[in-house]
């Protein structure tokens, strides 16, 4: 593979390649809701999700969106002043609200002159043509990139989850995104119960059909009071909890089989380790990405090696 010598194509090196100058991404949180908690789709959210897990210190909902940039810019800044930004709008379903109320967040984080684009974490169950039609218009004058929780191409491990949407609609979904000229990325968690190592191999080859930019892995974390945690805790059988080693070679089988010109995001999260049940690897994901690319030196692989 190209860009100094990695064997996957990696965010970094897409970023550099689409910006001229360094960026960084500031998560935000908006302050909205999901449809699978307020009951429009379902009540008590995904069985695996306590959003606490992924608020940065500087990112409190009491704060607004221009607050809470402006912490991150002056956080960022002090080491690196030529710095632009990514406003990343993560915490729950950022395209779950009326069109004006996501326009207003929106457009205040782009008042910033410092922010470069946005990053927009949302499901693919919440984003009409509409709101479509914004992020199209916006993306000829700035980055965008749409990222939907897909979490697994499986619509059985969509129902037993409780996501709410089929793996049809998620599909549909990045296929309007990418023909508006829009970044599409999609999450999937690695691991989830009731999915054997071959359906997850299996994932590589529906995503690589898609028109994807990025790919965001990461493993399965049972997280205090979620759904999740309690049915481990009474039924571990159901649950594979992959080791460090195992968990560097699943992703090297899975990127293998996926298409090369995707942008593998990451490979990893972390957890507080106050939320965390297991696996505690005890690992900051750049010593896990370390880890995986040193195993790909090893197996003397890259990503797309079978990709058909």
């Amino acid at each position: 593979m190209e860009d100094k010598g990695k064997r996957y194509n990696g965010f970094g090196d897409f970023l550099q390649k689409v910006f001229p100058f360094k960026v960084q991404k500031i998560a935000v949180n908006a302050g909205f809701t999901c449809p699978n908690r307020d009951g429009t789709k379902g009540w008590g959210g995904c069985t695996y999700c306590n959003n606490q897990t992924f608020s940065p210190a500087y990112c409190h909902t009491q704060k607004t969106v221009g607050e809470q940039l402006e912490e991150g810019i002056r956080f960022f800044s002090y080491k690196y002043p030529q710095m632009k930004y990514l406003a990343y709008f993560q915490a729950y379903t950022n395209t779950y609200d009326e069109l004006g109320s996501l326009l207003k967040k929106y457009e205040e984080a782009l008042s910033f002159p410092e922010i470069a684009g946005l990053i927009i974490g949302t499901r693919p169950d919440c984003m009409p043509d509409e709101l479509l039609d914004y992020f199209a218009a916006l993306a000829k004058k700035k980055f965008v990139l749409i990222e939907y929780g897909l979490e697994s191409t499986l619509d059985k491990t969509l129902a037993r989850i409780n996501r709410g949407h089929t793996y049809a609609q998620s599909e549909d979904t990045i296929r309007r995104t990418a023909r508006k000229g829009i970044y599409a990325g999609a999450h999937l968690i690695l691991g989830l119960p009731g999915e054997s190592r071959n359906e997850i191999l299996q994932h590589a080859g529906a995503l690589s059909a898609l028109p994807l930019t990025t790919v965001k892995l990461h493993q399965l974390q049972l997280i205090r009071q979620t759904r999740m945690a309690k049915e481990f805790a009474q039924h571990p059988e159901r649950f594979h909890l992959y080791t460090v080693d195992e968990y560097i070679d699943l992703i090297i089988d899975f990127i293998e089989r996926l298409n090369p010109s995707v942008v593998v995001e990451r490979f990893v999260s972390q957890s507080p380790k106050e939320l965390l049940v297991a696996p505690d690897w005890g690992l900051k994901n750049h010593v896990f990405t370390a880890k995986a690319e040193k195993r790909l030196i090893e197996r003397n692989t890259w990503q797309g090696r079978l990709f058909i």
